[in-house]
């Protein structure tokens, strides 16, 4: 495992190819502070820019996943909270993101693992992760309406995740309705419930079992079905098409056949 990168409200470590990025501020319910969303977006940066990795994990520490923005923290007049000046760069002229990872634009897979309490904006990992698992332990609403915001941002994706009428009634009834971690794998909204205490151990087995394959290809397959979901059938398989295409060219598209026909195993070098 390599050394931790230096992060105050989160932790950061490679193990392999798995970087395991854990919301860190336990006393808060990991809520969302303008502090941490800085430091997510550089830990997701430092992942997506190192070749070594091809995953990333994103759990958090103690009772909670993460619980939404930290309400302590939001300013008076409004406005949307960052470290830098309002409205000084591109993002903050987006819809808000929060702790959001960059799905739109970042290649490699995520990995989300819910230990606990999963409300407001740490609804996006729910709606945006790859791969998501959960602690029998966790739980998720939307207190939004119940503190006096719009459900917003992320009740429209969930919307999309979820039955109408499931998303509406949790992002109407607030804090005062809690999905249980069974009812969100039987309503398809994470993949797999996970005894708590082994929930990060079956993170990395999901994890390994991911990176065993060509790297490359994951991420074309991952972008194949992230770039078409909202266009129509026809022009999504043509785009998807594309980025098969473009990994053909690659080392690992003739390395994998090759594994096969002499009984091996794949020697991926994501190139």
């Amino acid at each position: 495992m390599n050394a931790p990168s230096n992060y105050d409200t989160i932790t950061y470590e490679a193990d392999g190819h798995t970087a395991t990025i854990t919301l860190n501020r336990p006393e808060a319910l990991n809520a969302l502070s303008p502090h941490m969303v800085t430091e997510l977006r550089a830990a997701y940066d430092e992942a997506e820019g190192d070749d070594d990795i091809w995953l990333m994990i994103v759990t958090g520490t103690g009772r909670a996943f993460c619980s939404g923005a930290d309400v302590k923290q939001i300013p008076e007049d409004g406005k949307v909270i960052y470290e830098r000046p309002y409205l000084s760069t591109y993002d903050q002229w987006e819809a808000p993101q929060e702790g959001t990872p960059p799905f739109r634009r970042m290649a490699k897979p995520v990995l989300a693992a819910v230990n606990g309490i999963c409300c407001g904006a740490g609804l996006d990992w729910v709606t945006t992760g790859d791969i998501v698992i959960a602690s029998d332990r966790a739980t998720f609403f939307d207190p939004h309406v119940s503190i006096g915001l719009v459900a917003a941002r992320e009740m429209v994706r969930l919307a999309r995740a979820l039955p109408r009428s499931v998303a509406l009634r949790m992002a109407l009834m607030g804090k005062h309705e809690r999905m249980s971690a069974e009812r969100a794998y039987e309503l398809g909204m994470i993949t797999e419930v996970v005894e708590h205490d082994r929930l990060l151990e079956r993170a990395h087995q999901i994890a390994d079992i991911v990176n065993s394959n060509a790297p490359l290809a994951v991420r074309g397959t991952r972008l194949a079905i992230h770039k078409t979901l909202d266009l129509p059938l026809l022009e999504g398989e043509i785009l998807a098409e594309t980025f098969r295409e473009r990994v053909l060219r690659t080392d690992d598209a003739h390395e994998g056949p090759l594994a096969f026909v002499e009984k091996r195993t794949p020697n991926w070098q994501c190139r």
